[in-house]
Parts: C-alpha cells; sequence; structure tokens
C-alpha cells in the first residue's frame, strides 16, 4: 500500500470516529464498506489496531475503547481536535488536501489563498528547532532600505493571517516575532540552545490576538457589539479563544437586542495594533462597548478615515 493511500485511511478513521463521538469497530467497517478506499472489504482488526498505533504515533492522536459501553472506540484527547493545535491543523489541512486531490478536475471550480513563505526556510528553523541550534536570520522590515542579520534561538512557529511567523530568544532575554516571507537569508549556527521545559507556545501566545508582542500593551477585558450577520461570523469563528457571548440580563435587554439586530461578545485578550486594525477592517459591523479608551481610539482612527476620503 502507498504512503498517500494508507495517510488517507489514517485521516478517514480519524474523522469517522470523531464524528460519532463513540463507534463500534462493526459501525465502523460498515461506513468503510460504503467508500471507494475499501475495494469492498472490511477492515481486519489486525489492521485497525495498526492504523490506531500509528495515528497516535504520526498525528499525536490516540484512539481509546469503552469495554463498558460495548466497545466501542472514541478519540482520548477529543481536546487537541477542538482547539488550535498541530493535531487539529494537520489533519484539517490533509483532509482538505486530500478531497482536492481526489478532485482535479474540478480544479478551475476550487480558488484558493496562497500561503507567501517560503518552504526551505520553514524547513530549515524546524530543522534548527528539533536539534537545539541557533540561527542567523537576515531579515528586512517593512519600510526598512536594508536588510538586518540577526542571530538568535528559534523557539516556536505560529501560522496567523496566512502567513509563517518565527519566535525568536536573543542573548538577552527578549524576544521577537519574524515573518518568513520578510526573511531574506536563514543558515544554522554551530551554536546550541536549551530551551525552558515550561515553554509553550499556545500559552505564549495566549493574550494575544496574533503575532504582536512587546510593545507593553496588557490585556484586559474588551466587549464588542456585533451587527447584523458579524453575530453569526463570530459564533461560527471566534476572534480568540476567550471571546464568550454576553447574555442578556434582563427582558427589556432582550427586547432591545432583537430589535436592533445585535450580539455582545467578551474577550480577555491585549488590544495590540493587529487587533485594533481587525476591528476597523470590520467597519459599521463591530463597535466597542469597553474599555472606553479603546472605543475613543478606535472611532478617531474612523473619523481620520472619513477626512482622507474628503480631501481632494
Amino acid at each position: 500500500m502507498t504512503t498517500p493511500t494508507i495517510f488517507k485511511e489514517y485521516i478517514w478513521l480519524v474523522n469517522t470516529i470523531y464524528r460519532a463521538g463513540k463507534i463500534s469497530l462493526v459501525d465502523i467497517n460498515k461506513k468503510w464498506i460504503r467508500t471507494e478506499m475499501s475495494g469492498g472489504v472490511e477492515i481486519p482488526r489486525t489492521t485497525f489496531n495498526r492504523h490506531k498505533e500509528a495515528i497516535e504515533d504520526i498525528f499525536g492522536i490516540y484512539i481509546d475503547c469503552d469495554r463498558k459501553d460495548g466497545y466501542r472506540y472514541y478519540i482520548g484527547n477529543e481536546k487537541v481536535l477542538n482547539e488550535d493545535s498541530v493535531q487539529n491543523w494537520m489533519l484539517s489541512t490533509l483532509t482538505v488536501s486530500n478531497i482536492i486531490g481526489e478532485s482535479m478536475n474540478l480544479q478551475h471550480r476550487i480558488a484558493l489563498e496562497n500561503i507567501p513563505s517560503d518552504g526551505e526556510y520553514l524547513e530549515l528553523v524546524i530543522k534548527a528547532m528539533k536539534e537545539g541550534k541557533r540561527i542567523s536570520v537576515t531579515y528586512r522590515r517593512y519600510q526598512s532600505s536594508e536588510a538586518k542579520t540577526f542571530t538568535l534561538s528559534p523557539y516556536c512557529i505560529k501560522l496567523f493571517r496566512q502567513r509563517w511567523y518565527l519566535l525568536g530568544k536573543f542573548d538577552d532575554g527578549g524576544f521577537a516575532v519574524f515573518s518568513f516571507d520578510r526573511m531574506e537569508d536563514i543558515t544554522l549556527t554551530d551554536e546550541t540552545f536549551t530551551i525552558e521545559k515550561e515553554f509553550n507556545a499556545s500559552k505564549f501566545f495566549s493574550e494575544c490576538f496574533g503575532v504582536v508582542i512587546g510593545d507593553g500593551t496588557q490585556a484586559e477585558r474588551i466587549v464588542l457589539r456585533a451587527f447584523g450577520r458579524e453575530k453569526y461570523y463570530l459564533r461560527d469563528l471566534p476572534l480568540h479563544h476567550t471571546q464568550k457571548e454576553l447574555k442578556p440580563r434582563t427582558p427589556e435587554a432582550c427586547q432591545q437586542q432583537e430589535e436592533n439586530d445585535y450580539s455582545d461578545f467578551e474577550f480577555l485578550l491585549r488590544p495590540t495594533a493587529d487587533f485594533k486594525g481587525h476591528l476597523m477592517s470590520r467597519g459599521a459591523w463591530l463597535k466597542v462597548l469597553e474599555p472606553e479608551w479603546l472605543a475613543q481610539e478606535i472611532r478617531q482612527w474612523h473619523e481620520d478615515s472619513i477626512r482622507k476620503y474628503q480631501e481632494n
């Protein structure tokens, strides 16, 4: 069996069990027989067990069995498929890749977005992370006429808004974020580094909206009012993992909300420039209710925009 074929089986198996919640091997095979991959042959238990082990080894997703509930299988660490985890990203990406790969005759009807990044640089950084090697990065910032070279310890990589970013640590202990599409060169050095055991990329960026760090902005409670369809977009695609929808406290407030077609959402994050930029991009669909200073700043930005349109 070829590697692409067996990967398709792994992905199908994880998705089938995840969607079912809990499912027996008998019911798995009922679904499996209906796929083209099966060739009309069920998955033997020995093959199923090998697939389980491979899925845990490759994706970090383990399939457990509830023997007290009719020997039904379920995703033992389901949480990783409901958050911004590597497992979730890998599974989603490979699932979509397989679907599109089997539909090349429809390629003129499938529109995708480009992620500007040099795969070679991404591979070099991951190699450095694995080997604990420091790297030398030649980087040209926006609005800078000259590129500068930095030597740093590659701590983690992050995907945000179609761009890959590198979090690097300098000798003085400070951190900085570099966009891969602004890198002009990367080389591995002979210097080694040891990352702190407690470091976790998700926790490091947990208060961030995107990748802006080190500007001194502190996390605080933010309340946004979403009008019209925007409230549905926020429900389907939360802006941040701390997002919570606030329910009206009185019947009068509930009636007012329905009449004016809005919902309020609460966040706990750092209102950095990238977050403010997003608020601006949504125009009249999003309004800042709290804190007052942020509401006034966004209002001022909108007024400045209007003035620019009024200028000759």
